[in-house]
């Protein structure tokens, strides 16, 4: 499968399948395809599989895209302005927060991954759910705002402003610390709390997410009040 990403703030990724491969996406995903894509919407992992990307915010039914006499191509793109990152999987597992998902080829599969600790579940800003990444094959991932990828050596530790984190390598510690001191908490508009994580590992990281974007929109939505 060959893929492009287009765009720079609103990006879409175009996937071009050769015949006998396949695409999977999130339902309402998909921007355009080519007039010869097949697509068949079922439920990837049976009854219990749809309950499990529900719980993570995803949709009950996933949509395959398949193209028929010759290549095809399809395009998907994300709900809000942001970036698409690619994740290669050959070996392991990628955490990914909740509706990060986009799209994948065939090989990848998609699987609950819940928080190991109490703390981490009540203010990690994605609740006790994540998304478990694994397989072999392309899947993409879709980020608010730009992207930041870090790889951390065995030890080393990043904090993170809760719900900027897109995903980490399965080998890295995810936890839950207070942003600091009294003062800090009350006074430092940062939040109660900062998402810990410590390698090793691979961990990729957004600068804005849906809360913080809308937030920032608020003010500026009328009100039936409003003249």
């Amino acid at each position: 499968m060959q893929y492009e990403i287009t765009g720079d703030n609103l990006q879409m990724v175009t996937l071009r399948l050769a015949p006998g491969e396949k695409a999977c996406a999130e339902a309402g995903a998909m921007v355009n395809m080519s007039g010869n894509i097949q697509m068949t919407t079922r439920m990837r992992g049976g009854l219990f599989g749809g309950l499990k990307r529900v719980a993570t915010g995803e949709s009950f039914f996933m949509t395959e895209f398949t193209p028929g006499g010759g290549e095809g191509f399809v395009s998907f793109a994300g709900n809000v302005p942001g970036k698409i990152f690619t994740l290669d999987l050959t070996e392991g597992e990628f955490i990914a927060q909740k509706t990060a998902f986009l799209c994948s080829e065939e090989g990848v599969n998609l699987d609950v991954a819940f928080t190991k600790r109490l703390r981490s579940g009540l203010f990690g800003g994605e609740g006790f759910i994540l998304q478990r990444l694994s397989g072999s094959g392309r899947a993409f991932l879709h980020c608010c705002g730009d992207i930041m990828e870090m790889t951390l050596a065995p030890g080393e530790t990043v904090r993170v402003e809760t719900g900027l984190l897109v995903g980490f390598e399965s080998g890295v510690d995810y936890n839950i610390a207070l942003a600091g001191g009294v003062k800090t908490v009350l006074f430092g508009g940062e939040g109660l709390f900062l998402t810990t994580l410590t390698g090793p590992g691979r961990i990729v990281l957004q600068s804005m997410n849906l809360a913080k974007l809308a937030t920032a929109l608020t003010p500026f939505i009328p009100t039936g009040n409003s003249s």
